[in-house]
């Protein structure tokens, strides 16, 4: 079984982001990254200073804004930085104070600056085929099947999992590369079988270990979205113990699609700050 390794498809992304960043800074543009953490999550904190930490490698200036007060400093922030003419992209952590929903939120956010696709217009340009910016993990997702060289066009995919944030929008990304998908969700009847069938699969559910050898066909590719704290540490969806006598490649957790997922997101906020 062949691992797919996001670490090293990251640094690649990230050359080319670090090209970019230096020729705006040549012109006097400084491509910058906004970051709310409306929350003492731990999660988001910890996810808010590894993108902090990578944006600083690549020469992108990120701002790390916490507000206090709830919801309505929130709403405060979002929009301050939504008109902020230095702030080229916006990203919001989750989870939100109490009484606040990602689409009111995402609607606060410039579909132009919304680098990690939060508000629906930005999932609806996405269905329409128009411009605009995919959530970064579900984009991370057709990235690394891309520098796989996995053929998608004609491929039968089954994703698991129907969220905003990756199952939806990665069905409408695999769409656009010609595949053929199937979500499958909790009412799904005979996932093992419809999983089996599939040539990709690509899961998204945050349920430890929930893909065992059953689920995959001889050769096919498991991107393994889903993560999850344990015992035994960060684990994905997917049992890589357990798929890798069948299985033909798949990403690893740790190390896999979120490495990329970081950098799409610093990607698009380079794209964002690009004139025109």
């Amino acid at each position: 079984m062949r691992l797919l390794d996001g670490r090293s498809m990251a640094a690649e992304i990230g050359r080319y982001v670090v090209d970019e960043a230096e020729r705006l800074t040549v012109t006097g543009k400084t491509p910058t990254l906004a970051v709310v953490l409306p929350t003492a999550d731990p999660a988001a904190r910890s996810y808010s200073h590894i993108i902090e930490r990578t944006a600083g490698k690549v020469g992108i200036r990120c701002e790390l804004h916490e507000p206090s007060g709830g919801l309505s400093a929130l709403v405060d922030t979002v929009d301050a930085l939504a008109t902020d003419p230095l702030v080229d992209g916006i990203i919001v952590q989750t989870p939100l104070p109490d009484g606040g929903s990602s689409r009111e939120i995402g609607e606060r956010i410039p579909v132009d600056k919304d680098v990690d696709g939060m508000n629906p217009a930005s999932l609806g340009r996405l269905a329409l085929g128009l411009p605009g910016f995919a959530p970064a993990t579900a984009a991370a997702v057709v990235e690394i099947l891309t520098r796989a060289r996995v053929p998608m066009a004609g491929a039968r995919v089954c994703v698991v999992g129907r969220g905003p944030v990756v199952g939806k929008p990665v069905s409408l990304l695999l769409l656009a590369e010609d595949a053929t998908v199937t979500v499958c969700h909790s009412r799904t009847r005979d996932l093992v079988t419809i999983a089996h069938e599939a040539d990709i699969i690509v899961s998204a559910t945050g349920r430890p270990n929930l893909i065992g050898a059953g689920f995959v066909r001889p050769g096919a590719t498991v991107i393994d979205v889903g993560t999850a704290v344990t015992d035994a540490g960060e684990v994905g969806d997917v049992d890589a113990a357990a798929i890798a006598p069948v299985a033909g490649a798949l990403t690893p957790v740790p190390g896999g699609v979120g490495p990329v997922t970081t950098m799409l997101l610093l990607r698009n906020t380079i794209r964002a700050a690009q004139p025109g």
